[in-house]
């Protein structure tokens, strides 16, 4: 058999990898001078194969990262223990793909077909070695509409990936990593989840009788413990707000305080630009809502479910959210800065509480955070571009695989308990 290989290179350039498709196309077709592309260890990352016909390509032990893969087709190729972080694999087919020990971690693979694809661990061969085998890697990866109906995939790793109307019928998923993961809607006829982590799961509108014996499902959100909607209210909360708003600009002489805690707004879909200064929504759940611009200063938001909610120009002044989750949510140019009180000539500076808030795979591009207390946040591959993280607390917080470009971190608190004027990214970003 003819094939167009190239081991052990370091780059390759978007010329030579054009050359290699042309190649490869001409196997394909079974046409005279064809060779199939073979590329052992090669990194291509960066470079363009969208919408190429890349079935049966091998691609073993690659790096992929960051490339435009979308509506490629895959169908049948090796991309054992490949590294495709980042990438764009929008509509990709991997249809019955070798994908075994494969990182796939925050790539977009919205509508990509997965199916009877293997996604068991694996490990690649280097110098006559062999690393430890390791999971399928998915991350933060966006999932949503994809086919992994058959697919192989025991112990992947899916943790905190949107998963929303996928479907895995029949799939195995036994000891995979689910926490944190969006299945809104997801079919899961037949599959296999035995010794699956459902740690925070979205489970939503999926039939969970199917996937409910022997797991543990007690913290994950689902159709039955979601709790009381606000459509349950004897009052209209559109009535409830008008209150509400008379109670702040009154200093409470009139109206009446509003308290969503507990409850769930997700039916209302949308509280966009909404002024609900000093509310109390101890544990509400707002997941995916649109919050764009919404006034929300002095408010107590501990345990709040805010993932994937879109919450750009949002204001969160003084307040609390201990323990608040934020994975995925679009927060750019949100103000989570101290707000100045004034009551009888005295002064009070209350900060934003950030302790322990999980900001996974959030874009949180130019938000202002100066000053607040982010100790043990987990703020690991959230988009911290242009953010202003001046005199912030960040004792224990995770920054793993944080993007700080142009961040500004002056008197910010670390982990060794210091201020920080000249302060080093590149132990915390990605920088592959």
């Amino acid at each position: 058999m003819n094939e167009a290989v190239a081991r052990q290179t370091e780059r390759l350039t978007q010329d030579q990898l054009d050359a290699m498709v042309s190649l490869h196309t001409r196997y394909l077709e079974g046409r005279i001078g064809g060779r199939r592309a073979t590329l052992k260890h090669v990194d291509i990352s960066g470079l363009d194969l969208k919408g190429k016909n890349l079935r049966h390509a091998d691609f073993s032990g690659c790096t992929m990262r960051r490339m435009d893969l979308s509506n490629t087709n895959f169908q049948e190729a090796i991309l054992y223990a490949c590294d495709l972080s980042f990438s764009n694999l929008n509509n990709t087919s991997f249809v019955r793909a070798d994908m075994r020990g494969t990182k796939i971690e925050s790539a977009n693979l919205i509508g990509a077909d997965l199916e009877k694809a293997d996604l068991r661990v694996g490990a690649i061969a280097q110098d006559g070695t062999y690393a430890a085998p390791q999971a399928v890697n998915f991350r933060g990866a966006n999932l949503s509409g994809a086919r992994l109906a058959g697919t192989m995939a025991n112990n992947a790793d899916f943790s905190d990936a949107i998963m929303s109307q996928i479907n895995i019928q029949n799939a195995d998923l036994r000891g995979a990593k689910l926490s944190g993961a969006d299945l809104t809607g997801a079919d899961v006829e037949g599959v296999q989840l035995s010794g699956a982590d459902l740690q925070n799961t979205i489970l939503t509108g999926v039939n969970i009788d199917a996937v409910k014996d022997d797991l543990d499902i007690s913290t994950a959100i689902t159709d039955e413990n979601i709790g009381p909607s606000v459509t349950e209210l004897v009052t209209p909360l559109v009535k409830l707000i008008e209150e509400h708003q008379v109670w702040v600009e009154s200093s409470g002489e009139r109206g009446h305080q509003l308290d969503l805690s507990d409850y769930d707004l997700r039916e209302i879909g949308s509280l966009k630009m909404e002024k609900l200064t000093a509310l109390r929504a101890r544990r509400a759940k707002f997941f995916a809502m649109n919050l764009f611009r919404v006034e929300l200063q002095s408010a107590v938001l501990d345990e709040c479910d805010f993932r994937r909610c879109d919450l750009e120009g949002a204001d969160f002044r003084g307040s609390s959210m201990l323990h608040a989750k934020f994975s995925h949510a679009r927060l750019s140019k949100a103000n989570f800065t101290a707000l100045l009180f004034t009551k009888n000539s005295n002064n009070r500076i209350a900060s934003c509480d950030l302790r322990w808030a999980e900001f996974r795979y959030a874009d949180l591009t130019e938000a202002r955070l100066k000053g607040a207390n982010l100790q043990y946040a987990d703020l690991s591959y959230a988009n911290l571009t242009g953010c202003d993280l001046r005199e912030c607390d960040l004792t224990g917080a995770n920054l793993e695989g944080a993007m700080l470009d142009d961040a500004d971190l002056e008197d910010a608190i670390l982990s060794d308990g210091a201020p920080s004027r000249a302060f080093s990214l590149g132990s915390l970003k990605d920088t592959n």
